[in-house]
């Protein structure tokens, strides 16, 4: 299981926003990025990542059509 101290310090990697866990998920509360928990190690690679329905890219995320993430 994964600390709470651990998952009350990483964010979303793209637009910084907390995470919330979810089953063996952390959702991202902002765009809804979805990254697997795999032996209780988050996997936070955005290229790992699963999309929020709805979006068909990175570039179709919330945080990244406001402005305010940068998938460089």
């Amino acid at each position: 299981m994964i600390n709470e101290e651990l998952l009350a310090l990483l964010v979303c990697p793209v637009g910084k926003a907390p995470l919330r866990r979810e089953g063996e998920a952390l959702i991202c509360t902002r765009c809804g990025l979805r990254f697997a928990i795999k032996d209780d190690i988050p996997d936070m690679l955005v290229e790992e990542a699963e999309l929020p329905a709805g979006c068909h890219s990175l570039a179709d995320l919330e945080c990244v059509k406001a402005g305010d993430a940068s998938l460089d």
